[in-house]
Formats: C-alpha cells, sequence, structure tokens
C-alpha cells in the first residue's frame, strides 16, 4: 500500500519504491550462494595429448620450403635436400614421391624466416589438385 502524507488540505500518495524486499532478498541469495560455492566439484575436462599417435605412417612425403622459398621434395628413404622443384611442378613431383599411394601424408617444413602466404600457397595448391593429408611440421621450442 502506498505511503500517504498530508499536507494542508490534501491527502497525495508518495510514489517511491520501497528497498528493504529487494535488499533483503538480495542478502538471502548472496548467503546461499556463499554456502553452496565450496560444496560444487569442479568437471574434469580431458585435454588432448601430444606425441600419442596409434602409429607413425610408413611413408612421408616432405615438401621443403628453404630460405629463399624454393621449394624441394623428398620421401623418407631419399637422403639430402630433396629434388628442387617449381610451384607448377609441385603436385607431380609429390604424387611421383607417393610412389602410388595417394593417401600418404604429405609434410610442409620450411624454415622460419620464410613468408606465412608462402607456405599457405604450397598447402592451398597442393589440397586444390587433390593431394590427400597434407599437414604442417612444427619444431618444438626448448
Amino acid at each position: 500500500m502506498p505511503g500517504v502524507a498530508s499536507r494542508g488540505r490534501g491527502r497525495r500518495t508518495i510514489n517511491e519504491i520501497n528497498m528493504v524486499p529487494f535488499i533483503d532478498v538480495m542478502l538471502v541469495l548472496l548467503i546461499i550462494f556463499m554456502v553452496t560455492a565450496p560444496l560444487i566439484t569442479p568437471s574434469l575436462i580431458d585435454l588432448p595429448s601430444v606425441g600419442r599417435a596409434a602409429k607413425q605412417p610408413d611413408r612421408v612425403v616432405q615438401v621443403l620450403v628453404g630460405k629463399d622459398e624454393r621449394l624441394s621434395v623428398k620421401s623418407m628413404d631419399q637422403k639430402g635436400d630433396g629434388t628442387q622443384v617449381r610451384l607448377a611442378d609441385l603436385v607431380a613431383a609429390v604424387r611421383q614421391a607417393q610412389a602410388g599411394d595417394p593417401a600418404s601424408p604429405v609434410v610442409i617444413a620450411a624454415d622460419k624466416s620464410v613468408k606465412y602466404e608462402t607456405v599457405v600457397g604450397v598447402m592451398s595448391e597442393l589440397q586444390k589438385r587433390g593431394v590427400q593429408r597434407v599437414g604442417l611440421s612444427v619444431q618444438l621450442a626448448n
């Protein structure tokens, strides 16, 4: 019921919000949350782990991007830096290094001074031409 104030002859209502019930409810909620917060057990998150692959692939083809952005293709059984190729001939060289197994993975390894757009361009070219399982090689920092 709104409060009534009398001044002089007439009575008029006072338009104010009574804040006491609101504060009481907030204090009760605060106490409930303070009591129940320590009782809640934190949930466990399953994070992926590194280095637990089921099996290393038998044959991996590496595409090496040098400091001068020259490309070379190297298979696991090949020694040295691999055969130098142009970007236009890259897919043919990769398919030749895969030796008829299109499911063998292709790993792109680049020097750290090479522009990122060059590496992405090589990856995009391989994926556009239908080479499956293209990935990037990373070196762990010590």
